[in-house]
């Protein structure tokens, strides 16, 4: 096989899918984990340049979208708190709990201020030594390590007036949901290539085993999921199964191992629940017994808050790959970026937010 750096223009793309063209003899259904994958494949064209045979199906893999939304309305009670400085990255301020998000507790009077790293938020904990500092840990294993990070220096400085309410939720766990369902449909994954670069990919093996799929460890720009994708198509023709990397300049095998060992002192692994999808298995992270003090749940009491979903919104579908973004009756009308009934419109890696950005309406 020839890579990618051998096609860095517009003559390797066509290359590329010529070579899936000539390969593919029959329909395939594949998924992309991850959202920005999502968006790169529809901004770019590529799952209308694809030969009929080759089905894309959108995963779950948006970390903002799947967090449940009681998760979201223990944000806005935490943050309504006269004695609360609530920080978050901005793409969580437009998340919709049951009746409010956090951009409308800050609109009200809330202390929510958008931070650039979590390190920030210990800072400002360090600062304000009278209030509670609280950080929305939302993410993949990518953004965990600097999450862990946070908790781990705020211990080391004493600062007892800083917490983060956790939603962290783990990739290969939500592989294995999927596959297992019965209601299936997926024959091949684009792994995501970033969540890899911190893990490895040593966990995939065991899944492409037992269910006897191959998945390709894929970067974002359109000539690595091009290439994904040929690699996913060649596999899948000779009837094999197994882990393959295309993002060699990125990931190795066994990933940043520091990074996992922070992960591992200040994180263990915890069921979790998916918006729209429900609880899976050993899918998410939550903070060890060294660490428990730095839990907002627990702090400000707020776990026993419990919510619902817009009956219009079919999110979970979405998000399991079951239905497309355009077959929802309240896309593009009463769900949209600056009204959204759901995650996949609001946050930047979204399906449906892909979807109304680059005109994807027909049905």
């Amino acid at each position: 096989m020839r890579y990618l750096d051998e096609y860095r223009d517009e003559e390797g793309a066509r290359r590329f899918l010529d070579a899936i063209r000539r390969r593919v003899t029959r329909p395939w259904a594949l998924m992309e984990v991850c959202g920005g994958q999502t968006h790169t494949l529809i901004r770019s064209g590529i799952d209308r340049m694809l030969p009929e045979e080759i089905r894309l199906i959108h995963g779950p893999g948006c970390p903002v979208c799947v967090t449940p939304v009681e998760l979201i309305d223990r944000a806005v009670a935490i943050a309504r708190r006269a004695d609360v400085i609530f920080t978050s990255f901005g793409d969580m301020l437009r998340v919709p709990g049951t009746e409010a998000d956090l951009f409308r507790v800050k609109s009200e009077g809330g202390d929510v201020r958008v931070v650039y790293s979590p390190l920030d938020a210990v800072k400002l904990a360090a600062q304000n030594p009278g209030r509670q500092v609280v950080f929305f840990a939302v993410g993949f294993e990518t953004t965990a390590p600097a999450n862990a990070m946070a908790v781990h220096q705020a211990k080391a400085l004493g600062l007892e007036n800083f917490s983060i309410l956790v939603s962290h939720v783990l990739v290969p766990p939500a592989m294995e949901a999927i596959l297992s369902s019965p209601s299936n449909q997926v024959q091949g994954f684009l792994a995501a290539g970033h969540v890899c670069a911190v893990m490895g990919y040593w966990e995939y093996p065991p899944i492409a085993e037992r269910h006897r799929v191959p998945i390709v460890v894929t970067g974002f720009e359109p000539l690595d999921l091009l290439q994904g994708i040929h690699m996913l198509v060649e596999a899948l023709e000779d009837g094999r199964w197994g882990v393959e990397n295309q993002y060699t300049r990125s990931v190795t095998e066994a990933g940043n191992r520091p990074a996992q060992e922070l992960l591992q002192k200040v994180f263990r692994v915890s069921d979790r629940k998916w918006r729209g999808i429900g609880e899976i298995p050993s899918s998410g992270l939550a903070l060890t017994d060294e660490y428990a003090a730095f839990d907002a749940e627990t702090r400000f009491d707020v776990g026993s808050i419990e919510a619902r979903e817009s009956p219009l919104c079919i999110a979970g579908e979405v998000l399991q790959g079951l239905r497309k973004p355009r077959e929802c009756q309240a896309f593009g009308r009463e769900c949209t970026p600056e009204h959204p009934l759901g995650a996949p419109m609001v946050s930047a890696e979204g399906a449906c937010a892909a979807y109304f950005q680059y005109g994807r309406v027909e049905t």
